[in-house]
């Protein structure tokens, strides 16, 4: 009887510790879905650091006759630094023939771009053609192949 009841116990501990952590588990994906399925987010602050650093400067960008990508972002958004890989990686693809301008919405010298590119959200992808016309804009976290239709029709 002593044994039956210890079995018991130990299945219920078990069990217990089994529901603890599915619960733990399914509480970090909610919290942070980037340290749950085992990506960085410091990684994506840092290329998106890096692309923010090495991006054509705006006034470049309108007078240099090519077709531009505008980038509004924040460091703090997790969107933006999860699409930071594809932006990079378009960016090594077309950037001799596509300029990527990096405005950081949190800085106040970009307030009337916001207002004039109408920002609702971040990430926000303005693409302008060699005139500096809108193309087309995209919002929030946009699949890599279709990123890369646009860059394609910018440059066709």
């Amino acid at each position: 009887m002593i044994r039956k009841s210890i079995s018991l116990v130990a299945e219920a501990v078990k069990c217990q510790l089994v529901l603890i952590a599915i619960i733990c588990t399914l509480s970090l994906s909610f919290a942070s879905p980037a340290l749950a399925f085992g990506t960085s987010p410091l990684s994506g602050l840092i290329t998106l650091k890096a692309l923010a650093q090495d991006a054509v400067p705006y006034p470049t960008a309108i007078t240099n006759g090519k077709p531009t990508l505008l980038e509004f972002y924040a460091d703090w958004c997790t969107t933006c630094q999860g699409m930071s890989g594809t932006i990079q990686t378009l960016e090594a693809k077309y950037g001799d023939r596509v300029n990527l301008v990096m405005l950081d919405i949190d800085d106040p010298q970009w307030d009337k771009l916001v207002q004039r590119y109408r920002v609702t959200g971040i990430p926000q992808y303005t693409f302008l053609d060699e005139s500096q016309g809108t193309v087309d804009t995209l919002v929030g976290k946009i699949p890599q192949s279709i990123m890369e239709r646009f860059f394609k029709q910018l440059v066709s």
